[in-house]
């Protein structure tokens, strides 16, 4: 949240299992289904992602995208482990369900594993990128 205070765009990704605390730009739900978002988070989130591992996962998105607001944008992710067999299914997908983006893990593709790696990315993201206007 210190971020947020001094003008710097915030986003949250999350399960939306547990209530929705601070003040965010950005509110991206992600969705589980052994446990789903609390029923009051589904209208808060701008972007809805969902994560797809086997055929009947695409099922579950459309279920859980009949509950947020029309105007949130709605992303399939391949499972990492299985991204080789079902990438090619959420992409058919999509095709014939234009309404839906596919979100890819850039940062396993760029094989950033490393925690420490990622958040300096992240920062770096967010203090430089974001002050000078390329977003």
């Amino acid at each position: 949240m210190i971020f947020c205070n001094k003008g710097i765009k915030c986003h949250i990704e999350t399960s939306g299992a547990h209530p929705y605390s601070g003040t965010w730009d950005w509110f991206t739900l992600s969705p589980k289904k052994r446990k789903l978002p609390l029923k009051e988070n589904y209208s808060k989130a701008q972007e809805l992602k969902v994560v797809i591992s086997r055929a009947n996962d695409f099922r579950f998105a459309e279920e859980e995208a009949s509950k947020v607001n029309d105007d949130c944008k709605l992303y399939l992710q391949p499972e990492w482990s299985k991204e080789a067999e079902i990438l090619k299914d959420i992409i058919a997908y999509v095709k014939i369900n234009p309404s839906w983006h596919i979100s890819l893990q850039t940062h396993k593709y760029m094989d950033i594993l490393s925690m420490r790696i990622l958040i300096i990315v992240v920062f770096y993201q967010i203090v430089f990128l974001s002050s000078s206007g390329n977003h």
